[in-house]
């Protein structure tokens, strides 16, 4: 009973952190289970899971090429025109908020849009100013990506947009996970949580 009641916790915390515009009753919900939460009352042992994805430099990796170091980890696409950038962006200003003596985990954008999202793209896109410093973009198959966006409970979807350059974009939940070094979740931070909040969290819990 207390996993599933963890469980729809999180599923919660997810619904309130999708793209798009939020109601009045979705604002209150996430101020409810966002900043103001207890970091450590956030981690779940049914969220991550195994993966082979390739990264950036066109390496083939799996979630043990990880172990060893927190990871903060994003799905998004390159792409994306608004809530990835700020997302990524909250991860990096968080970054620069640390106290001294703490490690600064590595980022680790997935793409949930292997079409356009090549190994090549990612390598540019992953050096934007204001994102977390070596940051790792990682991409594969449709197959792939969809197993380990299940291996964390997440979602996206393709929607077709004729007004945009590509003619689609991809709608998808906004959270950004900590994974302790060995790969298992340490907490979360969803769009309602500032660059003080998840710098606070990652140092009470480093």
């Amino acid at each position: 009973m207390k996993k599933q009641l963890l469980t729809s916790a999180f599923a919660i915390a997810l619904l309130v952190s999708a793209c798009g515009p939020r109601t009045n009753e979705t604002q209150a919900t996430a101020g409810s289970s966002g900043g103001s939460s207890s970091c450590s009352s956030r981690a779940y042992d049914n969220i991550g899971g195994p993966f082979t994805l390739i990264d950036h430099n066109g390496i083939e990796v799996t979630q043990d090429d990880y172990k060893g170091k927190d990871s903060l980890v994003y799905f998004g696409f390159t792409n994306c025109p608004d809530v990835c950038p700020f997302s990524l962006s909250v991860a990096g200003a968080a970054m620069d908020l640390l106290p001294e003596g703490v490690e600064k985990p590595r980022t680790l954008l997935i793409s949930v849009d292997p079409e356009q999202d090549t190994p090549e793209t990612l390598a540019l896109y992953v050096e934007s100013n204001g994102f977390p410093e070596d940051m790792i973009g990682l991409t594969g198959t449709e197959e792939s990506i969809k197993s380990v966006a299940d291996g964390f409970k997440t979602s996206y979807k393709r929607i077709e947009d004729p007004d945009s350059t590509l003619g689609y974009t991809m709608d998808h939940l906004s959270i950004l996970y900590l994974m302790d070094e060995d790969w298992k979740l340490k907490t979360f931070f969803t769009s309602q949580d500032t660059p003080a909040d998840v710098a606070k969290c990652i140092a009470e819990l480093s």
